[in-house]
């Protein structure tokens, strides 16, 4: 099973543009794409960070600051059996832009993103 990094989410109840500027000013990040109504995805030097305001549709526990941590991987089923094996708390499952998507409980509160690679 082939895993890489998809993005790291950072959420904020603030303007999600003003947060962003922080990253470009500071950092060098670069806008890859806006998310309307939402926020944007920045290139952070080849990590896609994702800055958004907390998504409403979403039926976790969500974070301001760093959210998660996303990983896509090329064997959903065998990754999420796996994590269901290992007896990880599986935050919420569902299907996003027709990929199947769960958020797991990591330690000390952090999460991580397990995105289906289509």
């Amino acid at each position: 099973m082939a895993m890489q990094l998809g993005h790291v989410h950072i959420k904020t109840r603030e303007d999600p543009q003003k947060v962003a500027k922080f990253y470009i000013d500071n950092f060098g990040a670069t806008v890859k794409r806006e998310i309307p109504g939402r926020g944007c995805q920045l290139d952070l030097h080849g990590v896609q960070l994702n800055v958004t305001t907390i998504i409403a549709d979403q039926n976790h526990e969500q974070h301001v600051g760093i959210e998660h941590i996303a990983i896509e991987t090329d064997d959903y089923a065998g990754t999420l059996a796996n994590f269901k094996k290992n007896g990880a708390q599986i935050l919420e499952e569902r299907v996003n832009n027709g990929r199947h998507v769960c958020w797991v409980a990591a330690p000390d509160g952090a999460q991580m993103e397990l995105i289906e690679k289509v």
